[in-house]
């Protein structure tokens, strides 16, 4: 198993000539972008750079574990982007830009996607999903796939956060020994890292917020309908979307930009047309003044709280009006949840699988379960695969018990959101997205009972901005924004303005460990 990571891992580096030292850590794409404009760097220049980066801090010195393969074609699409912009033609504001793709979505480039799993060893479909597509169009270079929670974190409740047979356990830069969370874990620590400028990553709930506030950065779960999920391998049509991973707001409405798109294949993008623009235009530092922001406060630890009350010091700083609300009463909402996810798994999966190349064997979810078993030792050392064993057994989509589950858990969600803002008469909700990050434990799996703001966006289908609001026993924290539906420029002029004052993010020093007083370890 780490045999096969690490050769993934050496064939895709490409061989690299001298070049001049260029600076990438914690260069943001708009400061990519002026090195390459003042002609201090070319994309070579950069890809060259992200690639020593990788190679001297993935598999050596803090062993982060991040990206499962880097692509052998980044260095001719950077030189093929330099021609462009040497010929006077930019693409926008990526052009050149590096990025990096969550190995469960699909490139045409010469890197199969795994999930993680050595069951899609095989999966090299030449495909761009659609996402990839408009990045590339925009300009990006795609510099590599990251690693990140196997299948999507959906095969075990009882799993480790950041684990997969091919990659191995992704480790949080802040705290070497503390979870990255999952499951884009490789695409939260890699950016954190500075191997990238920006990342993709996925969400059913939680899967970009918690591993972007972990890693101290942005992250955006856009609204359902807003981006396509065409060959990104499945959990569920409902919840599942790809959202941008970044260090700064900026970077991540960049990315939104290129991402949005209608796709005919994926019906829930049948209305992204009237959302489909440039969301860096209308950033504004003084988006506060005079927003009225309702906040959620749930039960937290001393730490926390007083986190929270400083960011929410800086956005009554800002000119927002703040009101307080409390969360209804959402009885049952967690086990519909997963009935819905179990549900949709087996279907999308099985769709799925059934469009992927020869060289993968396994053309089923039952058929990956068998695979599993029969590859017990690399594929389940640490945890078993009783969601996905729950899963098969699943009544298909037109069961009045799943439909019975997707419309009560979508109504509680969606009235739970809508709800709080209308009694606050409020634009955007806030609360803190995560706690700071638990231990890796393989033997128990992930251990947290903290807050969490990913449920019921994830559900509904509304937007979820994660924004930096500083550090907790040197781990750091995250602020949550959250809109009703199509709000996504909303929550983005919010946490940009809140950004842009409270400056909280703080870099990475890839400490071996970090103060676990009361409340770190968090307990089941």
């Amino acid at each position: 198993m780490r045999r096969l990571a690490l050769a993934l891992l050496a064939t895709a580096l490409p061989a690299t000539a001298p070049a001049k030292t260029v600076a990438v850590e914690e260069r943001s794409i708009d400061e990519l972008q002026a090195q390459m404009t003042a002609g201090k760097a070319s994309s070579v220049d950069l890809v060259r750079a992200y690639l020593k980066r990788i190679a001297a801090m993935d598999r050596k010195g803090p062993s982060l574990r991040a990206i499962i393969a880097t692509n052998p074609d980044a260095l001719a699409q950077a030189k093929a982007l330099d021609a462009e912009r040497k010929a006077g033609r930019l693409r926008g504001p990526l052009h050149g830009v590096p990025i990096l793709i969550k190995d469960n979505v699909e490139t045409a480039d010469n890197m199969p996607t795994t999930a993680g799993s050595l069951a899609l060893r095989g999966n090299l479909t030449r495909r761009d999903a659609p996402i990839v597509a408009g990045l590339r169009a925009a300009g990006a270079v795609i510099l590599g796939k990251t690693n990140l929670s196997e299948w999507a974190n959906i095969r075990s409740s009882r799993s480790m956060s950041g684990w997969s047979a091919i990659g191995g356990l992704v480790r949080n830069p802040y705290a070497l020994d503390r979870t990255a969370c999952g499951s884009s874990s490789g695409s939260g620590a890699a950016v954190a890292a500075s191997f990238a400028a920006a990342a993709v990553g996925t969400e059913t709930d939680g899967s970009v917020i918690c591993p972007s506030s972990l890693n101290g950065l942005v992250g955006l779960k856009p609204s359902i309908g807003l981006v396509s999920r065409r060959h990104v391998i499945p959990i569920s049509h409902s919840q599942d979307t790809p959202g941008p991973m970044t260090r700064s707001v900026r970077d991540a409405a960049a990315m939104l930009s290129a991402m949005v798109s209608v796709d005919p294949a994926d019906p829930s993008t049948a209305g992204a047309a009237a959302y489909k623009k440039d969301y860096t235009a209308g950033l504004s530092a003084s988006a506060l003044s005079g927003l009225r922001v309702a906040v959620l406060r749930p039960t937290m630890t001393p730490d926390l709280t007083g986190a929270f009350d400083r960011a929410l010091a800086v956005l009554r700083a800002g000119g927002a009006e703040l009101v307080e609300v409390e969360m209804p009463p959402l009885p049952g909402i967690g086990a519909a949840e997963f009935s819905v996810l179990k549900s949709e798994l087996k279907a999308d999966l099985d769709a799925y699988l059934a469009t992927t190349p020869p060289g993968v064997g396994t053309r089923t979810l039952e058929q990956v379960i068998a695979f599993n078993r029969a590859n017990a030792a690399a594929e389940m050392p640490y945890f078993d695969q009783e969601t996905f064993e729950e899963s098969v057994t699943t009544k298909g989509l037109k069961d009045p018990e799943y439909l019975a589950a997707r419309a009560k858990s979508l109504k509680q969600a969606s009235e739970a959101i809508d709800g709080m803002l209308a009694r606050a008469k409020a634009t955007v909700l806030v609360t803190p997205s995560y706690g700071p990050a638990w231990l890796s434990d393989p033997v128990h799996g992930d251990q947290y009972d903290g807050p969490s703001s990913s449920r019921l966006p994830a559900i509904a289908g509304y937007p979820n901005l994660t924004v930096p609001m500083g550090l907790v026993r040197g781990l750091p924290v995250g602020l949550s924004f959250i809109a009703t539906k199509y709000g996504d420029a909303t929550v983005l002029g919010a946490g940009y303005a809140y950004e842009q004052r409270a400056r909280a993010r703080v870099a990475p020093r890839y400490l071996p460990t970090a103060d676990a007083g009361p409340g770190m370890a968090g307990s089941r």
